[in-house]
């Protein structure tokens, strides 16, 4: 903000009051303050906005002198306090457009110039508003309104107005505000922000230590957060305070809720909402086949068509109703079709007419053909039936008119064929099942069905095999139907195989399903096999379309791209869209969002199967994971290039044929990052036991940010595992040592010291074997890394000193300072502080020619630390403020929340227990670089905030769960915290 007043825009619906519109508005919610549009007005000495306040809060009605007088100056006015209410109200009449300050009865009243004129009126009906959206169930719209409510609030109500009716309505209002955000605090529990709200409460209850209702609230947040120890200690905290200050017991809310947290109360986890059933959609020809008895889950979709169906016979008038469903073969298309229909028949008394209409087979029936059979079923006689298409089709709605009749259409093969099979009246409906997507299908309700959630599959897997067998081995289950991609068909066909073998277990069919190359061929029973079901749709593809099945299928990646998809096919991006969409509309792809495609897992092992089974030859499909690992090196090398100007790392990685996406804005290259992130590691997964494990190395070092950031922090942590044991067992000593050198990284976002030092060694060992410049001085810097959570600052000096030098050598500019920074804070722990503070600003003065680079965050919170230690804290503060702001531009949630640690040190070496403490709350909720390593050393941190505060077993609770932290990662740092217990226990 610049600092100046804030001009507050009223905003209601259907008001005019605008900041545009030229209106006079009114601000007591904040200083008493006036704007005509977004001219801010005068409003005088104090006393006359004394005046001002007096009236705008009788919202219209008139004050008398002596209520103004009473007022403005209490029981002993001046004897001049009548002139000067008079005085006042004729400068503020000058002020104020004409009739809106008016004198009557001997007194005076503002008449407000339209909804929205008054700050306090506004908010008042916002929060009835709130209140009513509440009521109907709409906790985000009533909690999106007291937001807005909350927001009028500009500082303190009647902010420097003075007089005792102002002080009364000050509190008053302010007493308001709390209830405000009670309530809101209250909707951000009931909508599961929990975490995010454990901040707020924190520094709400230490400003306001005697309310009951933030501290239950608080307890409570803390509860669902999973820190049952510290909700308690808050109890306690309240407890003796209320007894101490006001020599009173807890209310009995606040007692009743520590008791039902110490029961673990269910009935405190989250609201969840309340699942709504599908209401039963109760009908003759009777040609439905028989519903299985089995059936399971689907309830959203089964609520969805059962309520299509009942709309084509609620009223007269109403048109057809048609609903198309598509999916992959083995989904459950005909099973949901088949149950919904049955639910359904009472509402088409009439009749149910039903046919397979072979869409994936060879030979798809002929419309006529059906036609004919649907008119006998009706009714209708053979010489009566005539012999074209377009007459029979006639006929066929002739007889359907007045009739409420239900035609299921079971695997059609496009629109064409269901058309001239639809009925063409009221009361009357269709259900068509089909792998395509029938988007010109004109009017019909589009139903894309989805595999079975895990508890549906498991569901389904029990009723068949049976409760018992699957309750004995409930892990190994599960293991099945994930094995089956929650596919349906697979589900059934691996269940049944199961029940007809009693002397298998659970376990032993998970083991036959976990060999990917063997699964298809396990999923097959009697005449009931997933394979076969994906060769009827595979064999109605085009050449063009088999070719990118194929090629598509070899990538591990949950998803992909189109540019990603257009590098594997290589082709233009365009060509390679129509090719994806039209698989899609087989059904044998899925698009996942906007201009990303995947498969279900079976059907990418059919696909794979397909391209190694010689319909692909081995040296296309190379080519292919080849130009894939190209595309995604050379996109992640350049973003890394953009993210850190200076940094060198780019010109020693391994070479590519094949272009990526260029960035201009980094922004989009972030979102593209994390986008791509689980892909990206699959590939660098695939390359390891391959000739690409050098370029699929680099990808994993170029692409450090998934796990610095936290974002793919565990998968990137198994993946530089893989590469290391395959460059380990193909003996590429330069392959390896930047392969520990990217699991180092991720050990030390983690906390996990010991184990990065070994990595670190490892590294710096290959490193200097293959005279690899940039791995050996990023392995130099982390060692010195290492050094410093070790506590031994000389040997850290060594190694920075080292890295530094290499880095120097190499002209890396951004890594030269990245190591200065760390060096500045090796010189600060050895007690350097003013060499600390001059090697931060060096950094940084090496970093500012560069701009606005991520690495520029690293030095502003190296330099705050300095500075917090110089007690300087005033500039730390900026310091971390600017670091938190690049942080966050560059999506690095885990350096924010270690920032937020840091401010919070600041806050409480400069004595403001309060800030520090909700400082400390937001590292918690956002996590830190460091993992439970730092973790504890946040919680310690809290701990000596709370007790500042005078919160101390909360602050016990806190130092107790920081030394279990300590002592799962052998850290030395849990003697300390339990001397920090030593006394408060005492005391």
């Amino acid at each position: 903000m610049d600092g100046g007043p804030r001009v507050p825009e009223q905003r209601r619906a259907g008001s005019g009051a605008t900041a545009e519109s030229g209106l006079l508005r009114f601000g007591v919610l904040g200083p008493v303050r006036a704007w005509r549009g977004a001219e801010t007005l005068s409003t005088g000495s104090p006393q006359q906005r004394a005046l001002l306040a007096a009236l705008l809060l009788r919202e219209g009605r008139t004050a008398t002198a002596a209520e103004l007088i009473d007022a403005l100056w209490g029981p002993e006015p001046p004897s001049q306090a009548l002139a000067a209410v008079r005085t006042y109200a004729s400068r503020l009449r000058k002020v104020l457009d004409p009739g809106v300050l008016v004198s009557e009865s001997g007194g005076y009243a503002v008449r407000s110039s339209g909804e929205g004129a008054l700050d306090l009126v506004v908010a008042q009906d916002l929060a009835a508003e709130a209140e009513k959206a509440r009521g109907t169930g709409d906790l985000g719209g009533a909690r999106s309104l007291l937001n807005e409510a909350l927001a009028l609030w500009d500082g303190e109500p009647l902010a420097g107005v003075p007089g005792p009716y102002a002080e009364a309505q000050r509190a008053r209002l302010e007493e308001w505000r709390l209830g405000l955000l009670e309530s809101r605090l209250d909707l951000d529990l009931e909508q599961g922000c929990h975490a995010d709200a454990v901040s707020e409460l924190t520094a709400l209850t230490a400003a306001h230590p005697l309310r009951e209702r933030l501290r239950e609230l608080l307890m409570l947040a803390l509860y669902r957060s999973g820190r049952q120890a510290e909700a308690l200690a808050v109890y306690a905290d309240t407890r003796r305070l209320l007894a101490e200050e006001l020599g009173v017991d807890p209310r009995p809310g606040l007692s009743e809720l520590q008791q039902r947290i110490l029961q673990a109360d269910p009935a405190l986890a989250e609201p969840s909402a309340p699942v709504t059933e599908p209401a039963l959609a109760p009908v003759r020809p009777a040609q439905l086949p028989a519903s299985v008895p089995d059936f399971t889950g689907r309830a959203s979709f089964v609520t969805e068509l059962s309520e299509v169906l009942a709309s084509a016979s609620e009223a007269e008038g109403r048109v057809m109703a048609v609903s198309a469903l598509a999916g992959i073969g083995g989904v459950g298309k005909t099973t949901l079709a088949v149950h919904v229909a049955h639910r359904a028949r009472t509402a088409f008394p009439d009749g149910q007419l039903y046919v397979d209409l072979q869409g994936a087979g060879p030979r798809p029936a002929e419309p006529e053909t059906v036609l004919g059979s649907f008119l006998r079923a009706l009714g209708t006689a053979d010489t009566a039936i005539p012999d074209s298409l377009e007459e029979r089709a006639a006929l066929y709605r002739s007889v359907l008119d007045g009739r409420r009749v239900l035609v299921l259409l079971d695997n059609a093969k496009d629109a064409a064929q269901v058309r001239p099979l639809l009925p063409g009246t009221e009361g009357c409906a269709a259900l068509v099942t089909s792998r395509v997507r029938m988007l010109d299908l004109a009017g019909a309700h589009l139903v894309d069905l989805d595999v079975m959630s895990p508890e549906e599959a498991l569901a389904l897997f029990t009723r068949i095999v049976g409760e018992e067998r699957v309750a004995a081995e409930r892990e190994a289950a599960l293991d099945v139907v994930a094995a089956c991609g929650f596919l349906p068909l697979a589900i059934r066909i691996a269940a049944s195989r199961l029940a007809a073998r009693r002397t298998w277990t659970v376990s032993v069919l998970a083991a036959k399903l976990a060999d990917e190359r063997r699964r298809l061929d396990e999923l097959q029973a009697g005449d009931l096999a997933v394979k076969a079901t994906f060769e009827l749709g595979y064999g109605q593809l085009e050449p063009s379309q088999a070719r990118a099945f194929r090629l598509l299928g070899l990538a591990d990646g949950p998803d992909m791209s189109l540019a990603a998809a257009a590098a594997v096919l290589d082709l233009p991006p365009e060509e390679t869209e129509d090719l994806l969409e039209s698989l899609v509309d087989t059904s044998l792809l899925e698009s996942a969002a906007p201009g990303r495609y995947r498969f279900h897992d079976l059907v990418r092992l059919y696909a794979r199967s397909c391209a190694e089974r010689g319909e692909e030859p081995t040296g296309d499909r190379d080519a292919a994971m080849s130009r894939l690992l190209d595309f995604y090196l050379a996109t992640a090398a350049g973003i890394y290039a953009m993210e850190r100007p200076g940094d060198r790392l780019v010109d020693h990685l391994e070479p590519t044929e094949h272009e990526g996406i260029r960035f201009t804005e980094g922004p989009a290259a972030l979102d593209w990052l994390y986008s791509e992130g689980e892909a990206l590691l699959a590939c660098v997964r695939q390359s390891a036991p391959t000739d690409r494990l050098r370029r699929g190395v680099d990808l994993l070092w170029a692409a450090k940010d998934l796990a610095e950031s936290g974002a793919n922090a565990r998968q990137y942590e198994a993946t530089a595992i893989a590469v290391c044991k395959a460059a380990q067992a193909a003996g590429d000593i330069r392959a390896e040592g930047r392969a520990r050198t990217t699991l180092t990284n991720v050990l030390l976002v983690s906390g996990r010291i010991h184990q990065a030092a070994d990595e670190a060694q490892l590294a710096m060992d290959r490193a200097a074997t293959a005279e690899d410049i940039a791995a050996g001085s990023w392995a130099a810097n982390d060692r010195g890394l290492i050094s410093l959570h070790q506590h031994r600052y000389a040997d850290g000096k060594v190694f920075f000193d080292r890295a530094i030098e290499g880095f120097s050598a190499a002209g890396n500019r951004s890594g030269e300072a990245t190591t200065l920074f760390n060096l500045s804070r090796t010189h600060l722990y050895m007690g350097n502080v003013t060499r600390a503070v001059d090697i931060a600003q060096h950094g940084l003065t090496l970093l500012a020619e560069l701009g606005r680079t991520m690495r520029l965050a690293n030095g502003h919170y190296a330099l705050g630390m300095a500075l917090t230690k110089a007690d300087r804290h005033t500039e730390a503060f900026e310091q971390f403020g600017e670091a938190l702001t690049i942080f966050g531009d560059h999506r690095q949630r885990l350096w924010e929340g270690t920032t937020h640690f840091r401010i919070a040190e600041a806050h409480l070496a400069a004595r403001l227990p309060t800030r520090a403490a909700q400082h400390a709350e937001q590292a918690l909720a956002i996590g830190c670089i460091g993992g439970d390593r730092m973790r504890g050393n946040v919680l310690t941190l809290l701990g000596r905030a709370l007790s500042a505060l005078g919160q101390a077993d909360r602050a016990k609770a806190c130092w107790r769960e920081a030394i279990k932290l300590y002592e799962d990662n052998g850290a030395s740092e849990a003697d300390e915290v339990r001397a920090l217990l030593r006394p408060a226990t005492a005391a």
